[in-house]
């Protein structure tokens, strides 16, 4: 008695798939950690740049125009003053940004733009990340908030 198939055909040889389900599999898991840590990079730039801009505005903030705050006059800055201890702050910092003073002296709008290097995007070619940040600050009176 003979028996026709499993033993009429030679087995066939699964060497090398593994292998290749491995490697498919680790490049696979490299880009999402690196996607991961890149994007959390990211943020945390982003919160940075963020942070600096409230800070640069505080700093622009200070310089208040005190013979109009003396006599109970709205709230104002010193236009020229203000935006130079913004830009002052953002220098030292090793940013760039820009500040501006719009509602006649009472608000500062500073934007900082940085760069973040990356871990490993930098194997595709994406060595940085550019962020930007951004605040508004209003200057007011005591604690109770902005005047009309």
């Amino acid at each position: 008695m003979t028996t026709v198939g499993a033993l009429s055909h030679p087995p066939r040889s699964d060497s090398g798939s593994v292998t290749l389900f491995l490697v498919i599999s680790v490049v696979g898991l490299l880009a999402l950690v690196g996607l991961v840590v890149d994007g959390g990079a990211k943020v945390r730039a982003v919160q940075r740049a963020d942070t600096l801009a409230a800070e640069a505005g505080r700093a622009g903030g200070q310089a208040i125009n005190v013979p109009a705050a003396i006599t109970g006059d709205a709230p104002t800055v010193h236009a020229r003053a203000a935006v130079a201890a913004a830009q002052d702050y953002l220098i030292r910092n090793g940013v760039n940004g820009t500040v501006n003073v719009t509602d006649a002296g009472r608000t500062l709008i500073v934007t900082v733009t940085s760069t973040t290097e990356t871990i490993f995007l930098g194997i595709i070619g994406i060595n940085s990340m550019t962020v930007h940040g951004h605040a508004q600050v209003t200057l007011v009176r005591g604690v109770t908030g902005a005047d009309t």
